[in-house]
């Protein structure tokens, strides 16, 4: 039964206005929660693959064994705690495989699961259902661990004003799904792509000074010629490159592998500083066991790459609940 409280279905009966299907909750939408445009393509691409791998010839063990008029009431359980995701994308596979088939939410996405708890009742043709099980446990898993683990790793560091953000380490095909699910456990987003903003990495400065292009200013200079608006970020791994870059008047400073002792030295300058004051980002050899510190230090942001290649998949599985017609 669903109760009086469950939120709205994500896929209305036939005849109502099916804009009005919402997986996310109000309070998830004010803090950012909700697939964007470029989102929404990117599930709808991956959907479509993988539709065509898991599906394309039919489900000869469903088709060949139950009847099709079969109509069934199932639920998505989780096997172990954690933070929902992916909502808005399994209601978007279901409508492709099935438009009548119906889902009520019995909790909304960035809420907290708990282990043998429902979360997700749906209803519908049995062998639409079973077509598309495998493929929504997917999404939902991957999107969970991804949005869990960022969620341990935000709370470790709440007490402090310091913010955690992704990285570009994802999995091909899945960025932006995988920051989705980053925001979702409570994380920010960093660029996207090469063409967002600026970062100027090791490999870049490697390269400029074997041109004989040493000077941190002059780099900056080049490209704000091109593109004023441009955010700049520079990645440093000494003290006396932070003292130079401050002089350039960038937005970010990334410090890159810096011990506890530096992050706080380096604070510290950025604080003395009479001039424009960058934001300070640390990154580098830090997880659960180390990250409140690095916080502590004074840094604004902290970057983890780990929180979406390193993810493990949150343990879900679809549970057939009865029978309803057929």
């Amino acid at each position: 039964m669903v109760s009086e409280n469950t939120p709205p279905a994500l896929q209305d009966p036939p005849g109502k206005d099916e804009s009005s299907c919402d997986p996310v909750s109000p309070r998830s939408r004010e803090v950012g929660i909700g697939l964007n445009e470029a989102e929404q393509e990117e599930a709808k691409a991956l959907i479509q693959r993988g539709l065509n791998e898991d599906v394309p010839a039919g489900d000869v063990t469903s088709e060949y064994l139950i009847p099709q008029d079969i109509t069934i009431r199932a639920n998505f359980i989780p096997r172990s705690d954690g933070i929902l995701c992916g909502l808005p994308v399994a209601a978007q596979l279901f409508r492709e495989i099935e438009p009548a088939i119906l889902m009520r939410p019995l909790k909304s996405e960035g809420d907290r699961i708990k282990a043998g708890q429902s979360f997700l009742e749906i209803e519908g043709p049995v062998q639409a259902i079973l077509k598309g099980e495998r493929l929504a446990l997917n999404f939902l898993q991957l999107l969970s661990g991804i949005a869990s683990l960022t969620r341990i790793y935000v709370e470790a560091i709440e007490k402090t004003d310091c913010k955690l953000y992704d990285t570009r380490k994802t999995t091909p095909g899945w960025r932006f799904l995988q920051k989705y699910a980053v925001r979702v456990g409570g994380g920010q987003n960093h660029r996207r792509s090469l063409s967002e903003f600026a970062l100027i990495k090791d490999n870049h400065r490697q390269v400029l000074r074997s041109l004989g292009e040493t000077e941190i200013s002059s780099w900056i200079k080049k490209i704000r010629e091109k593109q004023n608006q441009v955010l700049v970020e520079l990645e440093v791994d000494q003290l006396d490159e932070l003292e130079e870059a401050l002089k350039s008047e960038l937005d970010i400073v990334l410090l890159d592998n810096f011990s506890i002792e530096g992050l706080k030295k380096a604070v510290e300058l950025v604080r003395e500083f009479k001039g424009h004051k960058p934001l300070l980002e640390a990154s580098g050899g830090i997880d659960l066991t180390n990250i409140q510190e690095v916080a502590e230090t004074g840094v604004d942001r902290i970057a983890v790459g780990a929180i979406t290649h390193s993810a493990k998949a949150l343990d879900i599985g679809l549970d057939l609940f009865e029978i309803v017609d057929g």
